[in-house]
Protein backbone atom coordinates (compact mmCIF):
# COMPACT_ATOMS: atom_id res chain seq x y z
CA UNK A 1 0.00 0.00 0.00
CA UNK A 2 2.87 2.39 0.39
CA UNK A 3 4.56 1.43 -2.75
CA UNK A 4 1.48 2.00 -4.52
CA UNK A 5 0.60 5.34 -2.61
CA UNK A 6 3.72 6.63 -3.27
CA UNK A 7 4.54 5.60 -7.23
CA UNK A 8 0.77 6.11 -8.69
CA UNK A 9 -2.68 8.27 -7.94
CA UNK A 10 -4.15 5.04 -6.94
CA UNK A 11 -6.00 6.01 -3.72
CA UNK A 12 -4.73 3.83 -0.81
CA UNK A 13 -5.41 4.80 3.21
CA UNK A 14 -2.33 6.30 4.25
CA UNK A 15 -0.47 3.71 6.27
CA UNK A 16 0.85 4.94 9.78
CA UNK A 17 2.47 2.18 11.95
CA UNK A 18 3.07 -1.67 11.49
CA UNK A 19 3.10 -3.60 14.76
CA UNK A 20 5.63 -6.70 14.61
CA UNK A 21 4.53 -7.85 18.60
CA UNK A 22 1.54 -9.88 18.47
CA UNK A 23 0.80 -9.38 22.25
CA UNK A 24 -1.54 -6.73 21.60
CA UNK A 25 -4.67 -8.39 18.96
CA UNK A 26 -3.03 -11.77 19.14
CA UNK A 27 -1.63 -11.41 15.84
CA UNK A 28 1.13 -8.66 13.50
CA UNK A 29 -0.67 -5.28 12.80
CA UNK A 30 -0.92 -2.51 10.74
CA UNK A 31 -2.73 0.84 11.46
CA UNK A 32 -3.72 2.74 8.85
CA UNK A 33 -5.89 6.15 8.43
CA UNK A 34 -9.94 5.91 8.64
CA UNK A 35 -11.65 6.56 4.69
CA UNK A 36 -15.50 7.75 4.43
CA UNK A 37 -17.26 6.27 1.75
CA UNK A 38 -19.34 3.43 0.01
CA UNK A 39 -18.73 -0.07 -0.74
CA UNK A 40 -20.84 -2.28 -3.38
CA UNK A 41 -22.07 -4.99 -1.00
CA UNK A 42 -21.65 -8.57 -1.29
CA UNK A 43 -23.80 -10.01 1.35
CA UNK A 44 -26.44 -9.75 -0.68
CA UNK A 45 -23.99 -8.97 -3.65
CA UNK A 46 -24.64 -5.60 -5.33
CA UNK A 47 -26.60 -7.08 -8.09
CA UNK A 48 -29.28 -7.92 -6.27
CA UNK A 49 -30.09 -4.73 -4.01
CA UNK A 50 -28.26 -1.75 -2.79
CA UNK A 51 -27.19 1.44 -4.17
CA UNK A 52 -25.01 0.96 -6.96
CA UNK A 53 -28.36 -1.29 -8.34
CA UNK A 54 -30.35 1.67 -8.03
CA UNK A 55 -28.18 4.01 -10.05
CA UNK A 56 -29.45 5.28 -13.45
CA UNK A 57 -27.41 3.19 -16.28
CA UNK A 58 -24.87 6.89 -17.10
CA UNK A 59 -24.04 6.71 -13.05
CA UNK A 60 -23.41 2.87 -12.68
CA UNK A 61 -20.93 3.51 -15.83
CA UNK A 62 -19.40 6.30 -14.55
CA UNK A 63 -18.01 3.61 -11.08
CA UNK A 64 -17.13 1.35 -13.96
CA UNK A 65 -14.93 3.33 -15.98
CA UNK A 66 -13.36 5.17 -13.07
CA UNK A 67 -12.52 1.70 -11.49
CA UNK A 68 -10.74 -0.02 -14.62
CA UNK A 69 -9.25 2.80 -14.44
CA UNK A 70 -7.51 2.25 -11.36
CA UNK A 71 -5.87 -0.43 -13.09
CA UNK A 72 -4.83 1.24 -15.23
CA UNK A 73 -3.33 4.15 -12.97
CA UNK A 74 -2.27 0.97 -10.80
CA UNK A 75 0.10 -1.02 -13.99
CA UNK A 76 1.11 2.91 -14.97
CA UNK A 77 4.00 2.11 -11.96
CA UNK A 78 7.25 1.57 -13.38
CA UNK A 79 8.62 -1.43 -11.59
CA UNK A 80 11.74 -1.16 -12.36
CA UNK A 81 14.60 0.29 -9.45
CA UNK A 82 11.43 -0.69 -6.79
CA UNK A 83 11.58 -3.38 -4.46
CA UNK A 84 9.17 -5.44 -5.60
CA UNK A 85 10.78 -8.90 -5.40
CA UNK A 86 8.43 -9.58 -2.14
CA UNK A 87 5.65 -9.93 -4.73
CA UNK A 88 6.96 -12.69 -6.41
CA UNK A 89 6.47 -16.02 -5.07
CA UNK A 90 9.25 -18.27 -3.84
CA UNK A 91 8.50 -20.64 -6.38
CA UNK A 92 9.87 -22.11 -9.58
CA UNK A 93 9.30 -20.71 -13.07
CA UNK A 94 10.79 -18.65 -16.03
CA UNK A 95 8.45 -15.34 -15.77
CA UNK A 96 6.42 -13.65 -13.46
CA UNK A 97 3.28 -15.31 -14.27
CA UNK A 98 4.80 -18.73 -14.57
CA UNK A 99 5.82 -18.35 -11.05
CA UNK A 100 1.57 -17.06 -10.58
CA UNK A 101 0.23 -20.11 -11.59
CA UNK A 102 2.85 -22.84 -10.19
CA UNK A 103 2.20 -21.26 -7.03
CA UNK A 104 -1.88 -21.30 -7.33
CA UNK A 105 -1.11 -25.15 -8.22
CA UNK A 106 0.55 -25.81 -5.47
CA UNK A 107 -1.91 -24.04 -3.27
CA UNK A 108 -4.71 -26.55 -5.33
CA UNK A 109 -2.11 -29.27 -4.78
CA UNK A 110 -1.78 -28.86 -0.22
CA UNK A 111 -5.95 -27.70 -0.27
CA UNK A 112 -7.24 -30.77 -1.69
CA UNK A 113 -6.40 -33.26 0.13
CA UNK A 114 -7.24 -36.72 -1.05
CA UNK A 115 -9.92 -34.79 -3.53
CA UNK A 116 -9.87 -33.99 -7.07
CA UNK A 117 -11.89 -31.36 -9.09
CA UNK A 118 -11.61 -32.79 -12.43
CA UNK A 119 -13.52 -28.90 -13.79
CA UNK A 120 -10.09 -27.42 -11.84
CA UNK A 121 -7.32 -29.53 -13.28
CA UNK A 122 -8.79 -29.57 -16.17
CA UNK A 123 -8.63 -25.90 -16.79
CA UNK A 124 -5.16 -25.95 -15.53
CA UNK A 125 -4.46 -28.29 -18.41
CA UNK A 126 -6.41 -25.58 -20.66
CA UNK A 127 -3.94 -23.29 -19.30
CA UNK A 128 -0.84 -25.09 -19.66
CA UNK A 129 -2.34 -25.90 -23.40
CA UNK A 130 -3.29 -21.74 -24.45
CA UNK A 131 -0.13 -20.23 -22.48
CA UNK A 132 -0.05 -16.97 -24.33
CA UNK A 133 2.77 -16.61 -26.53
CA UNK A 134 3.71 -13.15 -25.74
CA UNK A 135 2.95 -12.75 -21.53
CA UNK A 136 3.11 -8.81 -22.48
CA UNK A 137 5.14 -6.35 -20.08
CA UNK A 138 5.03 -7.37 -16.07
CA UNK A 139 3.12 -5.00 -13.95
CA UNK A 140 1.80 -4.67 -9.97
CA UNK A 141 -1.17 -6.42 -9.90
CA UNK A 142 -3.74 -5.65 -7.39
CA UNK A 143 -4.81 -9.43 -7.06
CA UNK A 144 -8.35 -9.15 -5.81
CA UNK A 145 -9.53 -6.36 -8.34
CA UNK A 146 -12.92 -6.22 -7.95
CA UNK A 147 -15.34 -3.35 -6.67
CA UNK A 148 -16.26 -4.92 -3.59
CA UNK A 149 -12.85 -3.83 -2.98
CA UNK A 150 -13.06 -0.32 -3.60
CA UNK A 151 -14.73 2.47 -1.65
CA UNK A 152 -16.23 4.97 -2.98
CA UNK A 153 -17.72 8.50 -2.30
CA UNK A 154 -20.97 9.40 -0.19
CA UNK A 155 -22.39 11.58 -2.94
CA UNK A 156 -21.04 10.17 -6.51
CA UNK A 157 -19.26 7.61 -7.84
CA UNK A 158 -15.20 8.47 -7.73
CA UNK A 159 -13.29 5.81 -6.00
CA UNK A 160 -11.78 7.42 -2.37
CA UNK A 161 -9.80 4.27 -1.56
CA UNK A 162 -8.95 0.61 -2.50
CA UNK A 163 -8.58 -2.10 0.36
CA UNK A 164 -7.20 -6.13 0.49
CA UNK A 165 -4.01 -6.08 -1.19
CA UNK A 166 -3.06 -9.63 0.06
CA UNK A 167 -3.53 -10.84 -3.19
CA UNK A 168 -1.24 -8.16 -4.72
CA UNK A 169 1.36 -10.04 -7.15
CA UNK A 170 3.78 -9.42 -10.19
CA UNK A 171 1.53 -10.49 -13.51
CA UNK A 172 0.27 -9.28 -16.62
CA UNK A 173 -1.47 -6.01 -16.67
CA UNK A 174 -4.61 -8.66 -17.94
CA UNK A 175 -4.54 -10.25 -14.47
CA UNK A 176 -6.46 -8.04 -12.81
CA UNK A 177 -9.09 -7.40 -15.76
CA UNK A 178 -9.77 -11.19 -16.01
CA UNK A 179 -10.17 -10.90 -12.11
CA UNK A 180 -12.57 -8.05 -12.39
CA UNK A 181 -14.91 -9.07 -14.80
CA UNK A 182 -14.96 -12.51 -13.95
CA UNK A 183 -15.78 -11.34 -10.08
CA UNK A 184 -18.90 -9.43 -11.70
CA UNK A 185 -19.89 -12.44 -13.75
CA UNK A 186 -19.73 -14.62 -9.99
CA UNK A 187 -22.04 -12.36 -8.82
CA UNK A 188 -24.12 -11.76 -11.71
CA UNK A 189 -24.69 -15.73 -12.78
CA UNK A 190 -26.33 -15.80 -8.83
CA UNK A 191 -28.59 -13.16 -9.32
CA UNK A 192 -29.41 -14.86 -13.14
CA UNK A 193 -30.08 -18.27 -11.17
CA UNK A 194 -32.26 -16.35 -9.05
CA UNK A 195 -34.45 -14.80 -11.32
CA UNK A 196 -33.30 -11.76 -10.85
CA UNK A 197 -31.77 -9.31 -13.91
CA UNK A 198 -29.03 -8.07 -11.83
CA UNK A 199 -26.34 -5.85 -14.19
CA UNK A 200 -25.90 -7.49 -17.41
CA UNK A 201 -24.77 -4.31 -18.97
CA UNK A 202 -22.30 -3.79 -16.30
CA UNK A 203 -18.02 -4.48 -16.94
CA UNK A 204 -19.02 -5.83 -20.11
CA UNK A 205 -15.71 -6.87 -21.81
CA UNK A 206 -15.64 -4.61 -24.71
CA UNK A 207 -16.41 -1.29 -23.21
CA UNK A 208 -13.88 -2.94 -20.42
CA UNK A 209 -10.78 -2.91 -23.04
CA UNK A 210 -12.12 -0.21 -24.85
CA UNK A 211 -11.57 2.00 -21.33
CA UNK A 212 -8.68 0.43 -20.11
CA UNK A 213 -6.91 0.84 -23.30
CA UNK A 214 -7.74 4.70 -23.51
CA UNK A 215 -6.37 5.17 -20.25
CA UNK A 216 -3.31 3.12 -20.66
CA UNK A 217 -2.23 3.48 -24.13
CA UNK A 218 -1.39 0.15 -23.99
CA UNK A 219 -3.30 -3.16 -26.00
CA UNK A 220 -4.92 -6.01 -24.12
CA UNK A 221 -3.98 -8.95 -25.22
CA UNK A 222 -4.99 -12.70 -23.92
CA UNK A 223 -7.84 -11.53 -22.31
CA UNK A 224 -9.90 -14.70 -22.71
CA UNK A 225 -6.68 -16.43 -20.75
CA UNK A 226 -6.98 -14.69 -18.04
CA UNK A 227 -11.08 -14.97 -17.47
CA UNK A 228 -10.22 -18.64 -16.82
CA UNK A 229 -7.01 -18.44 -14.86
CA UNK A 230 -9.62 -15.94 -12.85
CA UNK A 231 -12.76 -18.61 -12.70
CA UNK A 232 -9.91 -21.23 -12.14
CA UNK A 233 -9.30 -19.67 -8.74
CA UNK A 234 -12.28 -18.73 -7.55
CA UNK A 235 -12.98 -22.51 -7.85
CA UNK A 236 -10.22 -23.60 -5.64
CA UNK A 237 -11.52 -20.39 -2.91
CA UNK A 238 -15.00 -22.08 -3.03
CA UNK A 239 -13.72 -25.38 -2.79
CA UNK A 240 -11.73 -24.33 -0.02
CA UNK A 241 -14.59 -22.35 1.75
CA UNK A 242 -16.66 -25.62 1.34
CA UNK A 243 -13.42 -27.50 3.23
CA UNK A 244 -14.15 -25.02 5.80
CA UNK A 245 -17.37 -25.75 6.11
CA UNK A 246 -16.67 -29.99 6.30
CA UNK A 247 -14.25 -29.38 9.07
CA UNK A 248 -16.65 -27.21 11.00
CA UNK A 249 -19.47 -29.90 10.54
CA UNK A 250 -21.24 -27.29 8.68
CA UNK A 251 -21.77 -29.54 5.39
CA UNK A 252 -20.78 -32.62 3.39
CA UNK A 253 -18.79 -33.04 0.43
CA UNK A 254 -21.20 -34.22 -2.51
CA UNK A 255 -20.44 -37.12 -4.60
CA UNK A 256 -19.89 -34.68 -7.42
CA UNK A 257 -17.29 -32.72 -6.16
CA UNK A 258 -17.48 -29.74 -7.91
CA UNK A 259 -20.92 -28.83 -7.10
CA UNK A 260 -19.39 -26.92 -4.56
CA UNK A 261 -18.26 -24.68 -7.12
CA UNK A 262 -21.31 -22.10 -8.08
CA UNK A 263 -19.61 -20.77 -11.21
CA UNK A 264 -18.67 -24.53 -13.04
CA UNK A 265 -20.87 -23.64 -15.80
CA UNK A 266 -19.21 -20.33 -16.37
CA UNK A 267 -15.79 -22.07 -16.22
CA UNK A 268 -16.66 -25.24 -18.48
CA UNK A 269 -18.22 -23.42 -21.36
CA UNK A 270 -14.62 -21.03 -20.68
CA UNK A 271 -13.04 -24.04 -21.06
CA UNK A 272 -14.77 -25.31 -24.49
CA UNK A 273 -14.86 -21.93 -26.10
CA UNK A 274 -18.74 -21.39 -26.11
CA UNK A 275 -18.87 -18.60 -23.30
CA UNK A 276 -17.55 -15.81 -25.70
CA UNK A 277 -19.68 -17.24 -28.91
Amino acid sequence: MELVGTHSEVPVPTTRWYEPDPGALGAPFFVMDRVTGRVPADIPPYVMDGWLLGAPPDRQRALQDASVGLLADLHSIPIEGLDVGFLDPPVAGPTPLARHVANQRAYYEWSRGDRHHPIVEAAFDWLDANWPADEGPTVISWGDSRIGNVMYDIDGFAPVAVFDWEMAALAPQEMDLGWMMFMHTFFQEIAVALGLDGMPDFLRRAAVIATYEERSGRTVRNLEWFEVYAALRHAMIMARVTERSVHFGEAEWPDDLDEVIPHRHVLQQMLDGSWWA
